[in-house]
């Protein structure tokens, strides 16, 4: 009877445990459920706020935008850019402000040129552009003379301070004259001694062709050209012709020019 009532208490003992260890592990395993399920819904309306920001921020099939470095790869373009508009501007300012800061020869210059008034045979080139004025060409065509038919180019160099300062002047035809030698150099008053700053441009392309029609051998660079001229005008005429078909004066050879 005993060991039978011992028996009924281990069982009911054991039950007992059993249940209380059921009953503890349903309330724990509802509670870690009820956690769960807590943690997903507040997660949810995260995610769905993430998710709508990387769709205005970012470009869908870029890879993934919250990495730190697709931020750094956005941040130096964007410096990129900036550092090139800030030099752009930079440049363009610049060339404002060169554009702005012209001489008083330049000045000058620019209104000579606007207002030139040159015989029909003769004509104007800007080599480097026009936006170097200082330095042009001069052609001229005789109509009449000695040298009727040529072709005669000259270069002009302006200095800033122009009109305070004749223009630099040199023939870049080699030609036979007189007034002219054979390395280009020109002899005329209005370049040298006779220059005033009421003088212009226009002034000095009538003088070169001035010279062509009525080459002058009392002031000479030539010194033989001029002496033929003094002694022998029909030879020098001569010569003038055989020099501009690209022939022999002499031992002096000549470009052709006509």
């Amino acid at each position: 009877m005993q060991s039978y009532c011992f028996y009924f208490i281990q069982v009911k003992s054991s039950t007992c445990i059993n249940s209380e260890t059921q009953k503890v592990g349903s309330e724990t395993k509802g509670r870690f459920q009820n956690y769960t399920e807590r943690v997903l819904l507040n997660q949810q309306p995260r995610e769905r706020k993430l998710r709508s920001r990387e769709r205005q921020r970012f470009d869908p099939n870029c890879f993934d935008p919250n990495s730190r470095r697709r931020r750094g790869v956005i941040m130096i373009g964007l410096f990129k850019v900036k550092e090139k508009q800030k030099e752009e501007a930079k440049n363009n300012n610049a060339r404002g402000a060169s554009a702005k800061k012209q001489s008083a020869g330049e000045l000058r210059l620019h209104k000579d040129i606007t207002e030139l008034n040159m015989p029909k045979s003769c004509s104007i080139s800007f080599p480097n552009g026009k936006n170097d004025l200082m330095n042009f060409e001069v052609t001229i065509k005789p109509d009449d003379g000695y040298y009727l038919g040529g072709k005669f180019v000259f270069t002009f160099q302006v200095s800033p301070v122009y009109p305070h300062e004749a223009p630099k002047v040199k023939c870049k035809t080699k030609v036979y004259h007189p007034n002219i030698d054979l390395e280009g150099n020109v002899c005329l008053n209005i370049l040298r001694e006779d220059w005033k700053p009421v003088l212009n441009i226009n002034t000095v392309i009538y003088g070169l062709f001035h010279l062509f029609t009525e080459p002058n051998h009392e002031d000479p660079l030539n010194h033989d050209a001029a002496a033929v001229l003094r002694d022998n005008p029909k030879q020098f005429e001569a010569n003038v012709k055989r020099a501009m078909y690209g022939g022999f004066v002499g031992q002096t050879s000549f470009p052709r020019c006509i």
